[in-house]
């Protein structure tokens, strides 16, 4: 599943013109496989993002305390480590993050518990996009229909 947003540069803090690609994205902890982590591509042009939903028990989880931590950098560029899940069968087993957004990489622990537990939400691309407009000023009208991929999002934006 890919979803595309035009001109969410603020959204990123990211100067110009930017392209916001999201995929769906899903990973399960558990006893055996404790971690994951969350890497993005090596290309420079590109910032990767996850935007955590929700963190749920899977089939077979026992009546325990499933505790899910992830580790990113914060604002000062210095790893840290939080938890944002306490999940337990009986009373908690599962949990909505709203939209719980952190910058690659990311790696996502289970804590405390055996699971299985599943986290899941989006996985976000960010890309720049280069601003034809200002090229194509003394082109026709034929050339303003290249930049079709362009037109619909910012019909978008009106609405």
């Amino acid at each position: 599943m890919s979803h595309s947003h035009h001109d969410c540069a603020d959204h990123h803090g990211l100067e110009g013109q930017s392209k916001l690609e999201s995929f769906l994205f899903s990973c399960e902890l558990s006893s055996k496989v404790p971690f994951y982590t969350f890497q993005g591509d090596e290309e420079e042009d590109l910032e990767h993002f996850l935007e955590l939903r929700t963190i749920c028990l899977g089939e077979g989880a026992k009546e325990e305390s499933n505790v899910v931590e992830v580790t990113a950098m914060n604002h000062q560029g210095k790893t840290s480590s939080v938890p944002i899940a306490n999940l337990h069968l009986s009373c908690l087993p599962m949990v909505s993050l709203g939209d719980f957004e952190l910058k690659a990489p990311v790696t996502i622990r289970l804590k405390a518990g055996t699971g299985p537990v599943t986290v899941s939400g989006l996985h976000l691309i960010v890309s720049q996009v280069e601003d034809l407009s200002d090229e194509d000023d003394d082109d026709d009208d034929e050339d303003d229909e290249e930049i079709s991929p362009i037109k619909p999002a910012k019909k978008k934006q009106t609405q």
